[in-house]
């Protein structure tokens, strides 16, 4: 979805910015969440929480905002924010790209092999 603003006869919005514009009703029912999507709020609720304080609320908005607008678009909600969550770990230096990508391949092999 490319957004414009149409007062404006261009694409000067960012991809987040969809505020007075037409594109039909929201969905505003409730849906049962994924095991996926309340672990990736849990994580997001502890990295934020005071006791932590790996980041604030308003840098995980900013790491989304940033996103490349086929990002934005592509990616789906709760991914968006897990890819923001990895990127603010490693630009505040709690974790490392090559620590995180050696904990996933650990569990992707313990996964292959059939173990939990």
């Amino acid at each position: 979805m490319t957004v414009t603003d149409p007062a404006a006869g261009d694409s000067t919005r960012r991809q987040h910015d969809l505020g007075g514009l037409e594109l039909g009703p929201i969905d505003r029912h409730e849906h049962p969440r994924t095991l996926f999507e309340m672990r990736v709020d849990a994580m997001l609720m502890l990295l934020t929480h005071p006791g932590c304080g790996a980041f604030k609320v308003d840098a995980m908005r900013r790491a989304v905002e940033n996103y490349s607008r086929l990002d934005y678009e592509q990616l789906p909600y709760y991914h968006r924010w897990l890819k923001a969550i990895r990127q603010l770990l490693v630009e505040q230096r709690v974790l490392t790209d090559e620590a995180i990508e050696a904990r996933l391949s650990a569990l992707r092999a313990r996964q292959e092999s059939g173990g939990q």
